[in-house]
């Protein structure tokens, strides 16, 4: 067998074996999940989350109900939490790229210091809703356990995506996320 044909017999070999283990279908398969780009856990959307009512910086009493009919990223974090302050210009920057009639970023905090919050959000530039969950309800319906836990939900109000740990909010694959949500995940 001449130089030639031993090449094409080896790189033929090389793509079946790779197409055999699947390598080329998984790695397409892969990227072209908006979850999976983020290391977003899907979660099953079985039902809507159940209906909660916390107080916003100003004192007023938010509604989930008020959320139905948006895609929700709902982010759980706290003052005390480095990586938690570090990624709140990433959701603000995602947030300003969707109509907040549609999309809307809110962040829940079990931390009680308005003050504290207002000043840190203040000098940042961040204009996002922060609800105070006081008595942890809210994070224990969510099961939080670490921060920060970020919750995708649905226009009808189901948890479809779950993050733990800090996310590039502000990236490219951040938006083909929730733009895929806002679509009906087609």
């Amino acid at each position: 067998m001449d130089r030639k044909a031993s090449r094409l017999l080896v790189t033929g070999c090389l793509v079946w074996c790779l197409l055999a283990l699947g390598v080329g279908t998984h790695a397409t398969a892969v990227t072209s999940d908006p979850f999976a780009v983020l290391r977003v856990t899907r979660v099953a959307a079985d039902s809507p989350i159940g209906s909660f009512d916390l107080k916003d910086l100003d004192g007023d009493t938010v509604r989930s109900t008020e959320l139905a009919g948006k895609v929700v990223l709902l982010n759980f974090w706290a003052t005390w939490c480095g990586p938690c302050k570090e990624e709140m210009p990433s959701l603000a920057k995602l947030q300003s790229q969707f109509d907040p009639a549609r999309f809307q970023v809110v962040t829940i905090t079990t931390d009680m210091h308005p003050k504290g919050i207002k000043q840190f959000l203040d000098h940042l530039g961040i204009r996002l809703p922060v609800l105070f969950d006081q008595h942890e309800d809210v994070s224990r319906s969510f099961m939080v356990r670490g921060l920060p836990t970020t919750v995708l939900l649905t226009q009808d109000g189901r948890a479809i995506g779950r993050a733990v740990g800090p996310r590039a909010w502000d990236s490219e694959a951040s938006v083909a996320l929730v733009r895929h949500v806002l679509e009906g995940m087609k």
